[in-house]
């Protein structure tokens, strides 16, 4: 960087001092001079351009530390403008003094007036040189704290998604908790029942209760699962509900079969089932109706006949939150509830991976 620096201001000084006044004394005959001495005043100008450049990394270096950019903008491009001017100024004062100490004047075989424009003009290139350099000096700063603070915001902004991440997960194990204990113990109250009443009955019951309940174990882990492994799962948990609720209870299920590969929460169904039976009677001459359909729209639709308990049941609303809570944690889409003195009825998002 430093030696693209050197360069460039080299280049700078020969290039606008020639565009300035390409008829000054200077130029006239220029390259008619000896080799060794164009070669040796390219060497001078080299050095003179790496003390220039080094004194502005300097001061663009100090003024970072003593007067950043973001305090007082307008303070610090004064003072190091004003640096640079009085650095360049200092610097070839210093050369011209060395020049008449080694009566190596560079300007001899010119007349004073000619010596002195030539003196001002330099001093001026030199200048405005040594104020581009401040410029991309400043650039380079200006843009590395940009990176600086552009890969500081993303680490933020990684760090905050991690940590939502972490409470999506910590809030979903939470509700997936909340399952287990809805389930087992209104089958476990119904199994002591058929086992006291018919022992291979209670046995078939135990056998597929064990079956859905190790299905339970497993999926309940997962944030997701297939609609196709949650139907498997329903058709073992109604053979359940057969005994449990007799023919108080009717099912139908009807699904287009493209939606079978796509996903919902484990147990939604199971939740929605247990809802409709809760708050529902269950009679043989006027069963409850419980359906299973799929729509246009990407959804589950899980409606139910509205045959009110004389005594209604206190309801702490656990399943049907629990579900809606899951949704808004995984996806942009929400169960929508349905109710009138007929029918009630969720209609639940499935979703693409």
């Amino acid at each position: 960087m430093r030696i693209a620096l050197v360069l460039f201001a080299f280049a700078m000084l020969y290039l606008i001092s020639y565009l300035l006044n390409p008829y000054s004394a200077m130029w006239v005959g220029y390259f008619e001079h000896p080799p060794l001495m164009l070669i040796g005043e390219w060497v001078v100008t080299l050095f003179f351009c790496v003390i220039i450049s080094e004194t502005s990394i300097l001061i663009n270096t100090k003024l970072n530390k003593r007067l950043p950019w973001t305090k007082k903008p307008i303070n610090r491009l004064f003072t190091e403008t004003t640096l640079n001017i009085a650095s360049v100024l200092f610097i070839i004062l210093i050369q011209n003094y060395i020049f008449i100490l080694m009566n190596a004047y560079p300007e001899d075989g010119m007349s004073s007036m000619e010596a002195e424009i030539v003196n001002w003009h330099w001093s001026v290139v030199s200048i405005i040189v040594a104020l581009m350099l401040s410029t991309i000096h400043t650039g380079n700063h200006l843009i590395h704290n940009w990176k600086n603070s552009a890969m500081e915001a993303a680490e933020h902004k990684l760090k905050a998604a991690e940590h939502k991440q972490a409470a999506v997960e910590a809030e979903l194990q939470a509700l997936k908790l909340q399952i287990d204990p809805h389930f087992v113990f209104n089958n476990l109250s119904v199994l002591s029942e058929l086992i006291l009443e018919d022992q291979q009955l209670g046995y078939n019951y135990a056998e597929n209760f064990s079956k859905v309940y190790r299905y339970l174990l497993v999926n309940s882990k997962k944030n997701m699962i297939t609609l196709e492994e949650e139907i498997k799962f329903l058709n073992a948990y109604i053979f359940l509900l057969k005994h449990r609720a007799g023919s108080g209870v009717v099912f139908k299920i009807d699904i287009q079969e493209g939606f079978y590969n796509l996903y919902l929460p484990p147990l939604t169904l199971q939740l929605l089932i247990e809802n409709a039976l809760k708050h529902n009677k269950t009679l043989k001459d006027n069963p409850l109706k419980i359906t299973i359909e799929s729509n246009n729209n990407l959804e589950l639709v899980v409606s139910n006949s509205f045959i009110p308990l004389e005594r209604k049941v206190l309801s702490s609303g656990t399943g049907l939150n629990n579900i809606i809570h899951r949704y808004k944690l995984l996806c942009d889409r929400v169960p929508k509830i349905t109710s009138n003195p007929l029918l009630f009825s969720v209609s639940i998002p499935l979703i693409r991976l």
